[in-house]
């Protein structure tokens, strides 16, 4: 059994599509990083914790409480993490005046991003249904209940592997491990008492930094129109009132906000609407990164740019 201390690299896996790195303070642990893994027995627990998300919330898989969402109309109870998620959802859809929304996950498969991976349109522009008129959450002795009139493919892309990354935290700290670095794909939230500086992906090439954060019992999320891209003005940002993939000049954004949930959101809000309208909403520091190599950032970031 591999105790918390032995050695100095931290736990590595892929799950949910991404590559996840998870590491622990130990006593051998320097202590500018979180580099000690995790026991044979905290992993298993996180990736069974990983697997009933990706059960529930995933719409690249038949068996998942999403894809049943979208086969039969009807009163759905949601999982008891639910609530936080798509309470964020509804912030951010109201702040980009409807433009963000979870409901494009017909959207994403009209543009080829589906289950198969076709990565070819199958058709023009899909805007995502109304809120108002697909779907109703209510709160009910029994939890959240997500109510709709016609079936509906939810897509949680914009906020669900944040969250992920708090919940497996969430997780480690129940069971005693409390300084975590926890990163999934460029997700990153640290814990405890620890900081560490992070590289800001050149999303042009990602062997550069176009700067360095600080990061401090905080998370830090990004988002790329590069990151999950298959054609000329084809990528994972759309637009829920058009259909249609971003083109706003924007190629790159970098939140910092306590939890990873926040930032993945806010990463994803801010292709579209303005930071400042966020930030009336929200806590937390931003850069972004403009077509034209621009760089820009809130006052209050603690890190540096490469202009």
């Amino acid at each position: 059994m591999r105790s918390r201390a032995e050695a100095a690299a931290p736990t590595s896996f892929d799950a949910i599509g991404a590559p996840w790195r998870i590491g622990v303070g130990g006593a051998q642990t320097p202590v500018a990083s979180l580099g000690a893994p995790l026991a044979d027995d905290d992993l298993a627990a996180v990736l069974e914790r990983i697997e009933r998300f990706d059960r529930e919330w995933s719409r690249f898989r038949d068996d998942s409480l999403v894809s049943r969402i979208a086969r039969d109309a009807g009163s759905w109870r949601l999982p008891a993490d639910a609530e936080p998620l798509l309470d964020l959802y509804e912030q951010l859809h109201a702040l980009t005046d409807a433009r963000l929304s979870p409901l494009v996950g017909a959207s994403l498969e009209r543009l080829g991003y589906d289950a198969a991976y076709r990565l070819t349109p199958s058709g023009g522009p899909l805007p995502a249904p109304s809120w108002v008129d697909s779907i109703a959450l209510r709160r009910t002795a029994d939890g959240l209940q997500l109510d709709t009139v016609a079936p509906v493919l939810l897509d949680v892309g914009a906020a669900g592997k944040g969250y992920l990354v708090d919940l497996v935290g969430d997780l480690l700290a129940a069971r005693g491990v409390t300084e975590t670095l926890v990163d999934a794909s460029g997700d990153v939230r640290i814990r405890g008492g620890r900081s560490i500086r992070i590289a800001l992906e050149n999303p042009a090439d990602p062997t550069k930094a176009v700067g360095v954060a600080e990061l401090h019992d905080a998370a830090l999320c990004a988002s790329a129109l590069t990151r999950r891209s298959w054609g000329a003005g084809l990528h994972h940002i759309v637009d829920a009132v058009t259909g249609r993939p971003v083109a706003d000049g924007i190629i790159a954004t970098w939140v910092v906000a306590d939890s990873a949930l926040v930032a993945d959101g806010l990463a994803t809000a801010m292709f579209l609407t303005d930071p400042a309208r966020l930030s009336a909403a929200f806590s937390f520091e931003w850069v972004r990164l403009s077509i034209d190599g621009r760089l820009e950032a809130s006052a209050g970031f603690r890190g540096e740019l490469f202009a």
